[in-house]
């Protein structure tokens, strides 16, 4: 694990050892950012489309 991972890996211990309530007001502080909350957005987007089929560039051009 890389030093960008375990970074991760504690602040996501840190939200999920909070109650849902505190979850939801560090997420939605998380969300009134808005370079954050499109941040988010994008990594939700390419999290939900990681399994497509790709196609080459050129062809998407076409």
């Amino acid at each position: 694990m890389n030093k960008v991972e375990s970074k991760a890996e504690v602040f996501l211990w840190a939200l999920q050892s909070l109650s849902k309530a505190e979850r939801e007001a560090v997420i939605s502080r998380l969300l009134e950012d808005p370079e954050l909350r499109e941040d988010m957005l994008d990594i939700a987007l390419i999290q939900q489309r990681k399994g497509e089929p790709s196609r080459p560039f050129r062809e998407y051009l076409r």
